[in-house]
């Protein structure tokens, strides 16, 4: 699954530290996430969601 993490990450001039703690994950979580390596539970992908206030679909894309 491809997702838009890193970009919206940068955006807001987070480090993926931040985005963690944000989150309640580790960094290395955020990095897998990011890098695809890993795709989130979707309790955590609704998270996400609502952190960045965008809908899942708009942040992780099908491959």
């Amino acid at each position: 699954m491809k997702n838009r993490l890193k970009v919206l990450r940068a955006e807001r001039d987070w480090t993926q530290g931040d985005l963690a703690d944000a989150l309640e994950i580790s960094r290395q979580s955020v990095n897998a996430i990011e890098t695809g390596k890993y795709d989130p539970s979707l309790p955590l992908a609704f998270k996400i969601s609502d952190l960045f206030a965008l809908s899942i679909e708009e942040i992780f894309t099908r491959d």
